[in-house]
């Protein structure tokens, strides 16, 4: 079942088209990702789903139906632009914002305590937010973001401003909350954190979606046609065994082991590789070269970009 859908959106912004036709649909439950280069419109869908400001056409709809205004009580945004009250102490400033989220003064102290703790941030609480580093403050914001246990988190650009110590504990959060129920949509531009965290993507440019889906087909869809061998035996006679449609491309070998790259120029299926090499070596292992998602963004958005004539 999907927690949220948008359905043909567009925007526009006077002479800049910010969204043209961007339809995404996210699984109760997954972590997705949404990409693309800066300016693509990432920030503006997420303004719209969190009804900051209107789409121009389109809708969005969260549980099945069209969201209402008091949906955003459910939904926990954490912006990529920070904004807390700077001569504020940072106690005052989150029991404030939980406050706001629909907490007592009682359960805000109690979750708030668990926060503060958990993210070692205790003698942080009489402390104005003046005083703390870019990314201390992000993390109170976390906190305030997640402290109403939301079953819809929107995060833009989680990770900016913070070093990779704290990048990998933000990157723990989020799966916890993901395993204890939530939902997360969030953008970066951090392709190793996609990798690690998302079941699905949509990447937008120049204002379109141009691929969305499950990560996993994604990445087998623009997978190479190259193969990754390791072998036990006499790789000079694999090569010799090789037909025109299949091309060693890299060798690598310690003692009796060879690690083997080949290439397929005509591909028919896996068994026909395989029994041009059995002959001539033992098969310990091979798998298909899957590119990274860095690779993808890379080639979709150069692809699209020559397309459509576009830089």
């Amino acid at each position: 079942m999907e927690i949220l859908t948008t359905h043909g959106i567009e925007k526009q912004f006077a002479n800049h088209k910010a969204l043209d036709d961007v339809s995404i649909s996210v699984p109760e439950g997954s972590i997705y990702g949404l990409l693309g280069p800066n300016g693509a419109g990432k920030t503006t869908l997420i303004r719209i789903i969190n009804q900051i400001t209107g789409p121009d056409k389109g809708e969005v709809t969260y549980k099945g139906r069209p969201m209402k205004a008091d949906d955003i009580y459910s939904i926990g945004y954490l912006p990529e632009e920070r904004g807390l009250y700077k001569k504020m102490k940072v106690g005052e400033h989150a029991l404030y914002l939980a406050r706001l989220k629909g907490l007592s003064r009682s359960e805000a102290l109690k979750r708030l305590k668990f926060w503060f703790e958990k993210m070692e941030i205790q003698g942080w609480w009489d402390k104005k937010i003046e005083e703390l580093s870019k990314g201390m403050a992000q993390k109170i914001q976390f906190v305030v973001t997640v402290i109403h246990e939301p079953k819809l988190l929107i995060f833009d650009e989680p990770f900016s401003g913070f070093d990779p110590i704290n990048a990998n504990l933000i990157k723990n959060e989020i799966l916890e909350l993901k395993k204890n129920g939530a939902t997360i949509l969030f953008s970066t531009h951090n392709m190793g954190s996609v990798e690690e965290m998302c079941d699905h993507i949509t990447l937008i440019n120049k204002s379109k979606n141009i691929l969305s889906g499950p990560i996993e087909k994604i990445r087998q869809d623009y997978g190479s046609n190259v193969f990754q061998f390791k072998l036990k035996g006499d790789i000079e006679k694999v090569k010799e065994n090789l037909t025109p449609s299949y091309e060693l491309i890299s060798h690598t070998q310690d003692t009796d082991i060879v690690s083997a790259q080949i290439k397929v120029h005509e591909y028919s299926n896996d068994n026909k590789l395989l029994s041009l090499i059995i002959p001539s070596a033992e098969i310990l292992g091979f798998s298909q070269v899957v590119p990274s998602m860095n690779d993808i963004f890379i080639q979709v958005v150069q692809e699209y970009n020559k397309a459509h004539g576009l830089k």
